[in-house]
């Protein structure tokens, strides 16, 4: 666990959070659609949009359903 830091100043804190978002930039982090697609096999890619496909499918399903039954959507 992280010791607790103490502030003087704007500066210190502005500074802390550079720090962290530098931090939090490097490691880990959201890496985007282009990089992780890079990192997976064609089968992987093939196998996510279907799913990502059928979830659409499913949503426009339920909402045509709603709006042929006169409900509002949510």
């Amino acid at each position: 666990m992280a010791a607790k830091r103490t502030f003087g100043s704007l500066t210190e804190i502005m500074e802390f959070f550079r720090e962290s978002g530098r931090r939090g930039g490097k490691i880990g982090g959201v890496k985007g659609g282009k990089a992780t697609a890079a990192k997976l096999t064609k089968k992987e890619r093939i196998a996510r949009a279907k799913k990502a496909a059928a979830a659409s499918a499913k949503v426009r399903s339920k909402r045509a359903r709603e709006r042929k039954q006169g409900k509002k959507r949510s």
